[in-house]
């Protein structure tokens, strides 16, 4: 299907402006132009989206049903456009890389020190995004390389894996858990478990790994974010799993080795096909990829 973003943008400004000549002079068109474009945007999904009168202009059922993927859509496409803006603007004093959530804030705090005693000319802009805007990022070269999982599906991407990283159970400090070495996942059988349910990644890993067995827990609470799921588990509204790195220093909460099964994910640098890092972005890559190999290879505090 042929995506008509000029008729989706014309649509969403006539809801937002409150009318079609207030969304002409928006997008600067004629009050035709715009109508032209919304007829073609109906035509092609077979159904009318808005309904007119002398007064005003109304959503339809189809119209409301569709708004907020629109609204969504245009919002994201806007911010791709601005990141893109402010990195070719200063494209000379900005060194823009991706990491993942979940490792950024435990894993960068000492390579970015060590990179600005190197460095202290260049400014670093890190991307802390969802893994498929972290590829957009790379992909069209606004970030010089991603610290990310590993996606097959882009051809125009060089993956290098450079580690396996453990998911753990997290848990409160009081819980019985917390005091044993190790946990099974059939421990957590009557538990009340809080499921982070990521745009990519760490759940569909997580499901993958247990197959039909994730039907036998008790999944009480989703989270959009790691740091909520954690917040809720220091709270001891229930217990969580997440990759070992995302558990820094954390008041109340402990984390705890999961095995039977043993879940892991691969980290990977990202980079664009055929291109090659400037030295100080391949610097900055290199202390961090080895900063985390180092954490990795060192074990993980239980709190």
């Amino acid at each position: 299907m042929q995506i008509d973003f000029l008729g989706m943008h014309a649509f969403l400004c006539i809801v937002e402006r409150g009318g079609f000549l207030q969304a002409a002079t928006q997008l600067n068109l004629s009050p035709a132009a715009v109508s032209h474009r919304i007829r073609k945007l109906e035509d092609g999904l077979g159904t009318q989206l808005l309904t007119r009168t002398t007064r005003e202009v109304t959503l339809t059922e189809a119209g409301r049903a569709l708004l907020p993927g629109i609204r969504a859509a245009v919002r994201e496409l806007e911010k791709s456009c601005e990141a893109l803006r402010r990195h070719h603007s200063a494209a000379r004093s900005w060194l823009a890389f991706a990491c993942l959530p979940t490792l950024a804030s435990s894993q960068l705090p000492a390579p970015l020190r060590r990179f600005a005693g190197l460095f202290p000319d260049v400014s670093v802009r890190v991307f802390d995004d969802p893994v498929s805007e972290m590829t957009e990022y790379v992909e069209s070269g606004v970030a010089a390389f991603g610290i990310s999982v590993p996606e097959s599906h882009h051809a125009g991407l060089e993956v290098d894996v450079f580690a396996e990283e453990p998911f753990l159970l997290a848990c409160p400090e009081t819980h019985p858990l917390a005091a044993r070495g190790v946990a099974r996942w059939d421990d957590l059988l009557d538990e009340v478990l809080i499921r982070i349910s990521l745009p990519v990644g760490n759940s569909s890993i997580i499901d993958d790994a247990l197959g039909e067995r994730r039907a036998r827990f008790r999944w009480g609470y989703e989270a959009q974010r790691t740091v909520l799921a954690l917040d809720l588990v220091a709270a001891r509204l229930g217990v969580t799993v997440v990759p070992a790195l995302a558990v820094g220093p954390m008041p109340g909460v402990v984390a705890v080795p999961l095995t039977e099964p043993a879940i892991t994910r691969r980290l990977a640098v990202v980079t664009r096909r055929g291109a090659q890092l400037a030295p100080p972005a391949q610097t900055l890559c290199d202390m961090v990829v080895d900063g985390i190999r180092m954490n990795l290879g060192a074990g993980f505090p239980a709190g």
